[in-house]
């Protein structure tokens, strides 16, 4: 999905920041691309970047948990069970939506397995977002389509009918631009009076 709305962005006019893991897709061709393959280090580059947005996206959370150690040398198979210890990896939405004095729009989103909707309101507000979006996981994520529930911060919610990737990403950058037209003034800031 994240790629899917860098291209609607990229379409519609704007420069866009691409920060990715590992995947099997190419980047946009006109967007500034960031590769990473660990959680710290894509903490590390969006904190390093956000500081040029004005609309922050967060599509895919890289892991909720990492290995509390990691093994320099193969770890060699042996009889018996193997218990590993998991840590929680730093928590990139929650950073941002809690920054002090933020200039920049937050979107984060949500892919839930049961109670779509409830969950995503959830983590809008305590992730301090200004918009969530959320699937249904269960629909697929390596399929090339989805449906989506946009939650706004002011109460309002909107739907988006199943659609291709392509078409949600377009539907979604216009959402996320009249948003952003609403909460920024005309010197590109953030009004704080929310609802």
């Amino acid at each position: 999905m994240g790629y899917a709305i860098a291209e609607a962005a990229l379409e519609a006019g704007h420069e866009v920041i691409l920060i990715s893991g590992p995947v099997k897709l190419d980047p946009p061709r006109n967007a500034k691309f960031v590769s990473v393959s660990a959680s710290d280090e894509m903490f590390d580059a969006v904190h390093r970047h956000v500081g040029n947005c004005d609309v922050c996206i967060l599509c895919a959370a890289v892991a909720d948990y990492k290995p509390a150690r990691v093994s320099p040398v193969k770890i060699k198979k042996r009889a018996g069970n193997l218990s590993l210890e998991l840590i929680p990896t730093r928590d990139i939405l929650d950073s941002l939506g809690h920054r002090q004095n933020r200039q920049f729009l937050l979107v984060g989103f949500a892919a839930e397995t049961n109670d779509v909707e409830q969950n995503a309101a959830q983590k809008l507000h305590a992730k301090n977002c200004d918009i969530m979006v959320a699937n249904d996981a269960r629909l697929g994520m390596e399929s090339d389509e989805n449906e989506l529930i946009i939650l706004f911060r002011n109460g309002e919610m909107r739907k988006i009918s199943r659609a291709s990737k392509t078409i949600l990403g377009r539907e979604l950058v216009n959402f996320f631009l009249e948003f952003a037209t609403k909460t920024f003034d005309k010197k590109n800031e953030m009004i704080t009076e929310r609802t």
